[in-house]
């Protein structure tokens, strides 16, 4: 009998999941300031989820291809990517502050003043991708040999480089973009256009690395064509819906106009934000700056592993993001306390996926290193380099969670000053210290990560109970 009553539960459950992804699939509008908060981090967090799954593939897929080119190749993508991390900061910045103020202002219920804002964030992405495009034109050899690329990496990586920076814009674009359809809670669209994404990235990748017809072979800067012709598709599909569509946020004429108001406060809330972000990545640089002074093995590994980890935290990033639309949306409709509940509800299942995967990562760390490389030097340096690392997803997988929540509610210059201290006080000085003077080598720089995202999540907590973020007015 009990046996029975348990079967008819499991049952009940898995009609209820289904009828959850059947409703996110559906793509219905949905009211995320009431209701049950776990279902409406559901409805959220798995498209969510997916979308960062997609953004993770295309750094998977482009590593994988590549790597058949040879460690000289790896490491110019690599050290590339280390440096476009800038581009992905300011594109991260002004998609934090529109999430901000559109979720606010469709918890508001006013959904014409989103739109408005909507367009304002997609102009302010145009300017800035223009500024970073002319670095790409004339720069992209010097951005190499500044990050202590030998002659060869150069020689291979210079066209890459060039490229990724200089069509840059398909990046800000999809990034401000899906931000625009997230914090409105339309998270299945960015979901759908990253996979379309995603599949002419890995359709083009092989096409344009190694020829395929009339295609020549173009080694790395066929990967990166691929990559920018896949997301400027996707972009356009983005503003195909954004005009034509019948979303919560619709662009009309009236709304391509330029409002300085809305401008000037877009760039206030992503100053924090891009701030933060440069903060993260500018210690990224570093730390690769660090690594590169042990050769072209230790960065080719570095990155192999650091792709794996991006592949896992993109998703945890994902949860993070619906606790940021749910904090938005509701403090827009009066309700702080289910903002509230909705962030701790969000941390501890985000805790539960990065303990889980922390574990694989940890127990399988060469066997994932091998799919990418047969040296046995770059497996050994990854491998090492992922086992370290997974020991602080559980502490990160919290802190990623508090500190979207602070950029949701419109507060970037909390997580701002918590970058400040936990990155550029604490994981460089100590990455270089246990690197070059303590004799550590790479191991040292991976020891400073975990101390570092520890600390992160410690100060997130305590500026997170005081609850002033709750007071911000966006």
């Amino acid at each position: 009998m009990r046996s029975e009553k348990n079967w008819l539960t499991e049952m009940k459950n898995i009609k209820k999941i289904l009828r959850l992804l059947k409703e996110i699939i559906s793509g219905a509008e949905i009211d995320f300031t009431s209701g049950n908060i776990s279902r409406a981090i559901f409805l959220l967090a798995v498209p969510m989820i997916l979308e960062m799954l997609m953004e993770s593939i295309f750094v998977i897929v482009d590593i994988y291809f590549v790597s058949k080119l040879g460690t000289d190749a790896v490491t110019a993508v690599g050290i590339t990517e280390s440096v476009m991390s800038i581009v992905y900061a300011v594109a991260v910045g002004l998609s934090v502050a529109t999430t901000a103020i559109i979720a606010r202002r469709i918890g508001e219920k006013k959904p014409e003043k989103a739109s408005d804002a909507a367009f304002q964030a997609i102009l302010t992405g145009l300017i800035a991708s223009a500024l970073i495009a002319i670095i790409g034109l004339f720069y992209s050899k010097d951005l190499l040999m500044i990050m202590g690329a030998d002659e060869s990496v150069v020689n291979i990586g210079s066209s890459y480089t060039s490229i990724m920076f200089s069509g840059n814009v398909v990046i800000m674009l999809l990034f401000i973009i899906n931000a625009i359809f997230r914090s409105s809670g339309d998270a299945v669209i960015s979901m759908v256009i990253l996979g379309i994404a995603n599949l002419l990235n890995i359709i083009l990748d092989p096409i344009f690395i190694f020829g395929l017809g009339p295609v020549p072979a173009l080694g790395v800067k066929g990967a990166a064509i691929a990559t920018n012709i896949g997301r400027g598709t996707a972009v356009i599909v983005q503003l195909y819906i954004l005009f034509f569509g019948t979303r919560k946020i619709k662009l009309a004429f009236r709304h391509i106009k330029i409002q300085f108001n809305i401008i000037i406060d877009i760039l206030v809330l992503s100053f924090g934000s891009l701030i933060q972000n440069i903060i993260a990545t500018t210690s990224w640089i570093l730390l690769v700056w660090i690594i590169a002074k042990f050769g072209s093995v230790a960065v080719a590994g570095y990155t192999i592993a650091i792709r794996i980890i991006i592949f896992v935290l993109l998703p945890a990033w994902g949860m993070s993001n619906a606790a940021a639309t749910l904090v938005g949306q509701n403090l827009g409709a009066g309700n702080p306390k289910r903002a509230e509940r909705s962030v701790w509800i969000t941390g501890f299942s985000n805790i539960v996926f990065m303990g889980i995967m922390g574990v694989i990562l940890i127990i399988f760390s060469e066997y994932f290193i091998r799919f990418f490389t047969k040296d046995i030097e770059v497996i050994s340096i990854g491998a090492e380099c992922l086992r370290y690392i997974s020991f602080g997803f559980i502490a990160y997988a919290l802190g990623m969670v508090l500190v979207q929540s602070f950029n949701g509610a419109g507060d970037t210059y909390t997580p701002m000053f918590i970058n400040i201290i936990c990155f550029w006080l604490t994981e460089f000085p100590l990455a270089y210290y246990l690197a070059i003077n303590s004799g550590f080598n790479e191991k040292g720089v991976f020891i400073a990560v975990i101390v570092s995202e520890t600390l992160m999540t410690l100060l997130g907590i305590i500026l997170f109970k005081r609850g002033k973020w709750k007071l911000k007015k966006v």
